[in-house]
């Protein structure tokens, strides 16, 4: 008896031996921190160096004001008292210069590692994601997480963690300084940042909610413009094009109201915080306080250079606050999606691996659920036998594409098996069942590579006659001859394949891998006539000799298939052949006359391009007969 990995909805505490226990050692570190972890020690010596840099900074204008008051202090200042103040300033600069310089390469440095770190850490465990999650997803989130949030990082690790450090560190110094010319002025010269400070508070109240509303209204405005963009020659040919203008209009006027509304809630106490902190209103606020000590006496005019000169940095942190802190937050935000994505459960792989003999695929007692609770599959039995042709059939949500999906292991079953040649799938290696299942979905993707090897994908070694003579047979050789390079055109750079065109490349590539047992998603459910006579003469070289799982939408291209099984809710309620089903009068044949009442261009509730029936008939007795070769 071979053991599997908890199945989705199982108990998660099941795999806490997975993660050597680490339950067992405490909370884990918050994603950032952890995401850091390899760089850490370097990212704390760029620190290091930064605050050097930035103490170091400072002293410089320490020395100039020392200087400037030696020069005012009434007496006569010789070279024995300022040089040595000229070479601590040049000193301290360069000592400056080399540690900033330092911190900033040793910070990039750093992040590099991690980005290509996280990145091939990514690469991996997306591979060994099931099918199922990166397409029922989509890219959209491997792009984020690969890109912009791995850039995100960047963005703090090699420069808002150097610049947090600079504007906390020096103005400590400078404090430190000013108390020893005047405890007075010194407390004066902290008066803007602590007023800074709690108008800022003040403005940011609400922030974190704030900010989630602004994500939602963006998101509200992508969605009308795509909807705009994608949908503007279906509401036209309908006579409605103004109203996917309006969705549009609102989307962008409930973002400028909401955006308004926030700007004036917080517009007074933000512009206060930015003006308090500003280096003029600093430097006249201790221009005017000193100018009164001196006129009393209190102090001597040479001390109120230092303040002059440093006073403006003690408020400065305050006027890059703002940036910074949307920056950590970006990466916060950044560091937990890749770290949810670093965590998602990869498809197990077998541990007793097992080799299939032959290809006979049987389904018993298989139930699946994508949550845990909702079952989408239930109690299902099917055999698929060598070199015939089973087609699912039902209404929209019953299952089809789900049941499909368990073949090639885009998902693992929630209960029961399937198996392939007597060996669970689960116990064969990915390697070796992709050698042995393929597909051909309608949703083709293409790599950004040459035709040539966007064929051979599946067969990186295969000969150019080979792919030549795959091309041809899918009906796809003219059009590649058409491209500028032939098969080495690079797709994705200027030169794009219609949707018919890239079915066909991918029938291509399906009969190069030659895998004797296919899946089929109706791949002409939006072809144009011309493409869809072309992609069923290619699916009909494609069938020959193979064992076909057909998800079927137009009843009409499966008459001939030798197994028709209707699914509804998840369950198998009908299995047979075209005529029996028919004579039987249940479900199949009243989703027949539905589908002949309704004209050849509506099916399963989603709009179709037209098919003649003659066609439809002869492309399914094409499949049949070149299966039966």
């Amino acid at each position: 008896m071979k053991s599997h990995p908890p199945e989705p909805g199982s108990d998660p505490a099941a795999q806490d031996t997975e993660s050597g226990g680490a339950d067992n050692a405490g909370p884990p570190p918050p994603p950032l921190r952890a995401l850091a972890g390899p760089v850490r020690g370097r990212l704390a010596l760029a620190v290091g160096l930064q605050a050097v840099a930035a103490l170091a900074g400072v002293v410089p204008f320490i020395a100039v004001s020392r200087i400037a008051e030696r020069l005012t202090a009434g007496g006569q200042a010789d070279g024995d008292d300022l040089w040595p103040l000229v070479a601590l300033a040049c000193a301290s600069g360069f000592v400056a210069l080399v540690c900033g310089t330092a911190a900033g390469a040793l910070a990039h440095l750093a992040d590099n590692d991690l980005q290509l770190s996280l990145r091939r850490r990514l690469a991996r465990h997306i591979g060994r994601l099931p099918l199922g999650r990166l397409t029922d997803r989509g890219t959209s989130e491997v792009k984020q997480a690969v890109q912009d949030d791995v850039s995100a990082l960047h963005t703090l690790f090699a420069h808002t963690l150097l610049d947090v450090v600079s504007v906390l560190t020096a103005p400590v110094l400078i404090v430190l300084y000013l108390l020893t010319v005047d405890w007075r002025m010194a407390l004066a010269s902290l008066v803007p940042l602590l007023l800074g400070v709690f108008l800022f508070s003040r403005a940011m109240a609400g922030a974190a909610a704030q900010m989630a509303e602004f994500g939602a209204a963006v998101g509200r405005i992508s969605a009308a413009a795509v909807e705009f963009a994608s949908g503007i020659a279906v509401f036209k040919s309908f006579g409605r094009g103004r109203k996917a203008h309006e969705r549009f209009v609102r989307a962008t006027e409930g973002f400028a109201d909401f955006f308004s509304g926030w700007v004036r809630s917080t517009l007074v106490t933000s512009t206060a915080a930015i003006l308090v902190v500003a280096p003029a209103v600093v430097l006249l606020l201790l221009t005017v306080l000193g100018t009164v000590f001196i006129t009393q006496d209190r102090m001597a005019a040479a001390e109120l250079v230092p303040f002059l000169l440093l006073g403006p940095a003690v408020a400065a942190p305050m006027g890059v606050v703002g940036p910074r802190i949307q920056q950590i937050r970006a990466a916060q935000s950044a560091a937990v999606r890749i770290t949810e994505l670093l965590d998602a459960p990869t498809l197990p792989e077998p541990t007793t691996p097992t080799l299939p003999d032959g290809h006979h695929v049987s389904l018993r007692g298989v139930s699946f659920s994508y949550d845990g609770h909702t079952e989408v599959l239930g109690d299902v039995d099917l055999d698929l036998e060598p070199g015939t042709v089973t087609a699912l059939v039902g209404p929209s949500g019953s299952g089809k594409s789900t049941l499909a999906s368990l073949l090639p292991r885009f998902h693992d079953v929630t209960a029961g098996t399937v198996t392939l040649g007597g060996a669970e799938l689960r116990d064969i290696p990915a390697t070796e069942l992709y050698r042995r299942v393929g597909f051909v979905l309608q949703d083709v993707r293409l790599l950004r590579a040459s035709v040539a090897d966007n064929i051979r994908l599946g067969r990186p070694d295969a000969t150019a006659e080979e792919v030549e003579r795959c091309a041809r047979a899918a009906r796809i050789h003219d059009r590649i001859m058409e491209l500028p390079d032939g098969y080495a055109t690079e797709l994705g750079t200027g030169v794009t394949l219609s949707g018919g065109e890239a079915q066909r490349l991918s029938i291509a590539r399906a009969l190069l891998a030659d895998a004797p047992i296919l899946v089929l998603d109706e791949a002409t459910a939006y072809a144009d006539p011309h493409s869809e006579a072309l992609i069923q003469d290619a699916l009909s070289a494609l069938a020959a000799g193979r064992t076909l799982l057909v998800i079927a939408h137009r009843l009409s291209t499966i008459r001939s298939a030798d197994r028709i099984v209707v699914l509804e809710d998840g369950r198998v309620t009908e299995q047979g052949r075209h005529d029996d089903l028919l004579a039987a009068d249940g479900r199949y044949a009243a989703l027949w006359e539905a589908q002949r009442s309704a004209g050849p261009d509506e099916t399963d509730g989603a709009p179709r391009q037209r098919s003649t029936p003659a066609r439809a008939d002869r492309a399914a007795d094409d499949i049949r007969e070149g299966s039966a070769r």
